[in-house]
């Protein structure tokens, strides 16, 4: 009896290229998110509340689940 106990994975390497693309999206849009912050906590900074934190990257970051979401629901075997 031949014994062939190759490993198989979940997913395919495709998969798991895009699953890598959605997270470094996911990474990017939280980095975008970082920063704004005043030195002093008495002053406030204004730079909290401009497009790239409240629009830009928020939306990276879903577009980044979306990524995730997709490669896993993708079937490689079409």
């Amino acid at each position: 009896m031949e014994n062939n106990n190759k490993p198989e994975f979940l997913f395919d390497k495709v998969n798991y290229k895009i699953l890598l693309v959605g997270l470094a999206v996911i990474a990017t849009g939280f980095i975008l998110m970082s920063g704004g912050g005043s030195e002093d906590p008495n002053v406030f900074n204004e730079e909290i509340f401009n497009f790239r934190r409240i629009r830009l990257a928020p939306t990276v970051v879903l577009i980044g689940f979306g990524i995730t979401i997709y490669s896993i629901l993708k079937n490689p075997k079409k």
